[in-house]
């Protein structure tokens, strides 16, 4: 192992550019926590806030990134084996401490999941954050059961994709948004019952098909949305609050009664590692490894694209994950 590795630091807020490639030491771990070797890291709109000064708690210079797949180079307690191939997430990464954008990171050994697969890097690094969202907004935040119909706000991200691909599995029936009529082939591909263009009232769309209303609602958009998601789910249905990809997230003069519609229930969700059980992607990247699900990987780039990535991350043009390869 080298004492230095590139990564991709952050010395404050500012546009793509601001993202400069640097040599920094290798990261050495103490008890209790894991050196991966990073092969892939996947882009979010956390890291996009983060770069735009719009994310607490953060101190610069930061190497951002709140997750990374690789293989451990070392771990001190014994607790996986060198080589092992292993995903992390969340957990304060990229913002209490360095992230997932270098060569290596170090985590805390109990937000690291190992797996073992043969599928490519760049499709193994769009899985982690995504899937451990996609499944705890199914499972913590909306309690989605078999059969149930869902409305997925914001469809061609990769979280709304994702979801698609878990609801779908479930048996559910799937109602997925797109502002952009180009990318409702891509939602069909991936199984997708009912795809809407979003032209603001999606409720109407919706209701013209279900007339009750879904069962359960994803909100991916964020709180311009989130009242016409709520008139979207029926009397005793769910809607949850996970994404903001409109950058919005705080409704101002909040009150319930005029804003929650009758008897409609609204959750939110963020989670952590602990909310994506190994067995549950393990069995995922199997899935994709037998073509019976799929990874909606939109585009590769290599580290030294890190700025042309970024920046396509914040046109938000395209439909599923960015991911980068190391």
């Amino acid at each position: 192992m080298t004492e230095t590795m590139r990564a991709v630091v952050l010395d404050a807020p500012g546009p793509p550019e601001a993202l400069v490639i640097r040599d920094l030491p290798v990261p050495t771990p103490p008890p209790g926590w894991v050196l991966i070797e990073v092969k892939a890291f996947g882009l979010n709109r956390s890291e996009l806030h983060t770069r735009l000064g719009l994310a607490d708690g953060v101190t610069f210079p930061r190497v951002l990134g709140i997750e990374a797949t690789g293989v451990v180079a070392a771990c001190p307690g014994g607790e996986l084996e060198p080589g092992q191939q292993v995903v992390t997430m969340m957990g304060g990464m990229g913002r209490q401490f360095d992230g997932g954008y270098a060569e290596y990171t170090c985590v805390p050994v109990d937000q690291v999941i190992a797996f073992d697969s043969g599928l490519d890097w760049a499709t193994l690094g769009a899985v982690p954050e995504m899937l451990q969202t996609s499944y705890g907004s199914l499972t913590v935040g909306l309690d989605a059961q078999p059969g149930q119909s869902i409305l997925i706000r914001g469809g061609t991200s990769s979280v709304g994709m994702a979801t698609a691909i878990l609801a779908k599995q479930r048996g559910m029936t799937v109602f997925s948004t797109t502002r952009n009529p180009a990318r409702a082939a891509s939602l069909t591909a991936i199984g997708v019952d009912h795809v809407i263009v979003d032209d603001g009232d999606v409720a109407a769309q919706v209701r013209a098909v279900a007339p009750d209303g879904v069962d359960t609602a994803l909100e991916l958009v964020g709180t311009p949305t989130l009242p016409d998601t709520l008139r979207s789910v029926r009397v005793h249905g769910v809607v949850c609050f996970t994404g903001m990809l409109s950058n919005e997230w705080t409704v101002r003069d909040f009150y319930p009664i005029g804003y929650l519609p009758r008897g409609v229930r609204l959750t939110g969700y963020s989670g952590e590692a602990g909310d994506l059980p190994a067995a549950v992607l393990q069995d995922y990247l199997d899935a994709v490894a037998t073509g019976e699900a799929q990874v909606p990987l939109d585009r590769a780039y290599s580290f030294d694209q890190i700025v042309e990535a970024h920046r396509a991350l914040e046109d938000g043009h395209g439909s599923g994950k960015l991911v980068v390869t190391v």
